[in-house]
């Protein structure tokens, strides 16, 4: 078993092609001896985004502080908040945005794409 302070974990800044202002923490993943599930901590500050992007693979989201927007594939803005959480299918079309005064954070559980 392995339990992890999550602020004991470092923040990095994930470098995709159209993302801004944001910071993650991978809480668990195959460092931990987890190969098969990733969970992993986002903090969009206010004015940043993730891209407007895809995957192959589906995720749970589980929305842990302040509001946002997710983006649907048809280009629709969602305000989304604490207390709410988000199934995104494989290959759906996805972009989170904080145009908010405080930080937008979210837990992000995803399959290993290396071993799916």
């Amino acid at each position: 078993m392995i339990i992890k302070k999550n602020i004991d974990v470092p923040e990095d800044v994930p470098e995709e092609e159209g993302i801004k202002d944001v910071l993650r923490r991978v809480l668990i993943g195959p460092d931990d001896g987890s190969f098969n599930i990733i969970m992993r901590h986002f903090k969009v500050l206010p004015g940043g985004n993730t891209p407007f992007h895809t995957h192959n693979w589906e995720h749970v989201v589980k929305i842990e502080r302040g509001k946002g927007i997710v983006v649907n594939e048809a280009g629709e803005e969602i305000v989304t908040s604490e207390g709410e959480s988000l199934l995104i299918c494989e290959n759906e079309k996805h972009q989170f945005k904080n145009p908010f005064a405080e930080p937008f954070e979210f837990l992000c559980i995803i399959l290993n794409p290396e071993r799916s």
